[in-house]
């Protein structure tokens, strides 16, 4: 049995662990899941041994609270909505009254006057209560660590919360100490005493580190906030009703009452409510959603629909086969929910040393108090030594090692366009060792775009973007618009098109000047009886070759293709360079995925891959012993991203696929996912020596606190509070070393009107100049060449190139003029 489970108080991931262990332990377990960030927990366990309500109880015994979450999986998730506004409230109370408190307790020292009755020995009591009452209100709303925190002392179980507890507690009770000493001191007119305890007032420290922990922590709630919301989004993709036939009558009914075996109609603009099979009728469906994929795709009877695939163009009805929690968008939230829940927090270094340390600081504090007063000193130098112990080894530079890290290395991050969405993103991207690569979005543009024009028999060029251009401005089809867009840019004349016809994954007709027009495949063009030869060169190189012919005879080719983007290969060489494979996932054919793969050198291709496995190809990676990153941009890559170490979101992606992204590419470059792997080694090398200096810093402070150097060097708590502030100092300072951090650029991209490429054609049977201005002709009217100049003399033709022509399009181009080719060089 399964079930699912609210899990509250936990704060850092020994907490997740320690519940998970707890849970663990139980007779009757058989596995758990423990998600930190979004506070649940998920068990699989033998009902016949175990309840919920066990289950509960252990987990409320290790000092966390816990209930059951009932149809977790059916309603959308909470968001965190009223947590995130609760942090906001705290970390604005503490705020504030931190920087009152600030001027009350400091001001004098650089200068800033304080009012009369809180200076001089006289008002010493007035100016230790006001700074008494200051720290209370932030004392008081972040109570929450106080709880947590000892309770998990209690238990054995020390986290971060304790180490925060115990080291504000250490600085409060020592002021709270002081603040009644100096009014025993003026009750008794000992001014020494007074003046003494007058600078042994700690009370902004320990509301200093109780403001900046909650900062730390309302970055975490908003992010705990975005997570949930990614879930929330892919539910709202499923309409909210769907059109069926009952009794001969179109009906309107709720999406969860369609059965399997309804009659389904859909209609142009309508989103697919479930799984089916189309019975009647043809549309054009929009699968983007699910499949990331830009090209629409041509649907007619017995052909399948998929949930949330929108028409852009028809009419049908369809059979439903999959409804409810069944459908392809229904089981793609379930594996955004398990692979987001089965992603296992990152143990931060300071919460796997906090169990040894806590006890440790706590027993040297023990035995400073003990030793001391068995060598005859006074209870109150017994006590400054202990409280001094507690004070120096307060974690403040440990607890600010990690997140200061983490937020100067996301702020440089932004500036290089570069969102990291958690710390934990930031944190694990250093070790990744394998990237996996969407094609449509990532790799390439993500839209079609004109490749190639080949003209046939005696048509020019403008021909056969004239004809072109009146016949696909009557469609709507994506392939069409890559065409008119094209002719505008170019300024081709548009003529007025009658008797338009759509022909369903075939193409159009329509007549121009009462002449007979097609536009479409081959398959189109051989039913209507129109000879041509298939060009089988381009649909090699992974492009669409639509062929267009006016009164029967064949006008030329116009392919198109989604292009590379013009970073995509420099990007996938410098990751191979720094020892990471790179794999491309896509849901397109072998054909096209391969020609695209070896243009950027991408050795390792995965092709025709269903929405629902891209995830299992993730898995299967990371079984391997592997620890990858994704990266795609489209709804169908939301379940990979969360399965993944790291997901990578490009920024022009859908919502849904950055919201389930730990890393989000605002400029949609390839190459930021390199600078984002650089900047994260370099962050995670800056907090492991933040760590180390603070740590060391204790191996020194700690004993010297202790007084262990006593009487020649010994530290009191005022001088320990000093010491404290200046190893966050430290730690601060080393953090923004990383503002240095320089972003990669690919100085190799080539501006592309700048490319130029020669190409020298050997050509036999030109015999005068007449010859050589024909082949000219027949040459300069391809697209891309830019120049060419033949000679019949030396039988050779050189020609600049603006992009690439193959050799088959120059050598046709030459032999449909009369000649023969010897050779292209």
């Amino acid at each position: 049995m399964q079930s699912r489970f609210n899990v509250t108080g936990m704060s850092c991931a020994a907490c997740s662990s320690h519940v998970e262990k707890a849970v663990k332990q139980l007779d009757g377990i058989q596995n758990v899941e423990v998600n930190l960030l979004t506070g649940s927990m998920t068990a699989d366990f033998n009902e016949n041994i175990l309840s919920d309500d066990d289950i509960i109880n252990a987990v409320i015994n290790a000092g966390y609270g816990a209930s059951s979450a009932q149809n977790a999986k059916s309603d959308k998730p909470k968001t965190s909505n009223d947590e995130v506004k609760q942090m906001k409230f705290r970390i604005s109370v503490s705020f504030v009254f931190l920087m009152i408190l600030m001027y009350v307790s400091m001001g004098h020292m650089i200068g800033i006057p304080l009012p009369s009755f809180l200076t001089g020995a006289e008002n010493a009591v007035s100016f230790a209560l006001t700074q008494f009452l200051l720290t209370l209100p932030i004392v008081i709303v972040n109570k929450k660590y106080y709880i947590s925190g000892f309770k998990s002392l209690i238990h054995k179980a020390p986290a971060m919360d304790t180490l925060i507890a115990v080291g504000s507690s250490a600085a409060l009770i020592y002021s709270i100490f002081a603040l009644y000493q100096i009014g025993y001191g003026l009750g008794h007119n000992n001014m020494d005493l007074v003046h003494h305890y007058m600078h042994d007032l700690y009370f902004e420290s320990a509301a200093m580190i109780l403001t900046l922990v909650t900062l730390g922590k309302y970055l975490e709630s908003r992010a705990k906030k975005q997570t949930t919301e990614a879930i929330s989004k892919l539910m709202d993709l499923r309409p909210q009703t769907a059109t069926v036939i009952r009794d001969d009558k179109e009906v309107t009914i709720p999406i969860d009452s369609v059965v399997i075996g309804d009659i389904v109609v859909v209609r142009a603009g309508q989103s697919v409510p479930v799984d089916g099979t189309i019975i009647s009728g043809n549309a054009v469906l929009d699968e983007s959603a699910l499949t990331g994929e830009s090209l629409p795709v041509d649907k007619t009877v017995n052909d399948t629909v998929i949930s949330a695939s929108i028409s852009k163009g028809g009419y049908f009805t369809f059979k439903a086969t999959k409804v409810g929690n069944d459908t392809t968008l229904s089981q793609m939230i379930k594996l955004v929910e398990d692979a987001s829940a089965s992603k296992a927090p990152i143990a931060k270094l300071a919460d796997k040393v906090s169990g040894v340390f806590v006890p440790v600081v706590l027993l040297i504090a023990i035995a400073t108090f003990i030793i001391w007063l068995m060598l005859g000193k006074d209870f109150s130098f017994a006590l400054s030594s202990a409280i001094t112990v507690l004070v120096i080894s307060c974690p403040c530079a440990l607890g600010l090692a990690t997140p200061v890290a983490i937020m100067v290395g996301t702020g440089v991050g932004a500036k290089n366009g570069v969102i990291f969405r958690s710390a934990e993103a930031l944190e694990h991207l250093h070790s990744v060792n394998a990237v996996v690569l969407d094609k449509t979005g990532t790799i390439t543009e993500g839209k079609p775009v004109v490749t190639d024009i080949i003209t046939a028999n005696d048509f020019t060029q403008n021909e056969l973007l004239e004809l072109a251009y009146s016949l696909e401005s009557l469609s709507e089809h994506p392939l069409a618009q890559a065409i008119v867009n094209y002719c505008k840019d170019k300024n081709i004349k548009i003529t007025k098109a009658d008797n338009f016809e759509t022909l369903s994954g075939k193409g159009i007709t329509a007549s121009i000047d009462n002449i007979f027009c097609v536009s479409g495949n081959i398959k189109l063009f051989n039913e209507l009886g129109i000879q041509i030869t298939e060009n089988t060169e381009l649909a090699n190189q992974g492009k669409t070759p639509l062929y267009f012919a006016k009164d029967n005879k064949l006008v030329g080719v116009i392919a198109v293709a989604d292009a590379v983007k013009t970073n995509s290969g420099f990007a996938v060489d410098t990751l191979e360079k720094m020892g990471i494979s790179v794999t491309m996932l896509t849901g397109d054919n072998q054909k096209t995925a391969n020609t695209i793969a070896q243009s950027v050198n991408i050795k390792n291709v995965i092709y025709e891959v269903m929405p629902q496995d891209k995830e299992k190809h993730i898995k299967s990676l990371q079984e391997s012993g592997k620890t990858v990153a994704m990266i795609g941009d489209g709804i169908n890559d939301a379940p990979a991203l969360a399965r993944a170490d790291v997901g990578i979101a490009i920024g022009a992606g859908t919502d849904i696929a950055i919201e389930s992204a730990d890393i989000v590419l605002m400029k949609s470059d390839l190459v930021d996912a390199v600078n984002a792997i650089l900047l994260s080694k370099n962050v995670i090398r800056n907090i492991k020596q933040n760590l180390f200096w603070a740590f060391i810093y204790n191996c020194i402070g700690i004993p010297l606190a202790a007084g262990v150097f006593s009487p020649a060097l010994r530290l009191t708590p005022m001088f320990g509070a000093a010491a404290m502030s200046l190893s966050s100092v430290c730690v601060v300072m080393n953090a923004l070393r990383l503002n240095r951090f320089k972003a990669i650029t690919n100085n190799k991209t080539i501006v592309k009107e700048d490319v130029k490429m020669k190409k020298t054609i050997k050509i036999e049977g030109m015999m005068c100049p007449r010859c050589s201005g024909h082949v000219k002709d027949a040459l300069i009217k391809l697209d891309g060449v830019s120049n060419a100049e033949v000679s019949h003399e030396t039988g050779l033709a050189e020609l600049t190139l603006d992009k690439d022509i193959s050799n088959d399009i120059l050598s046709k181009a030459v032999t449909d003029a009369g000649y023969d080719v010897v050779e292209i060089l």
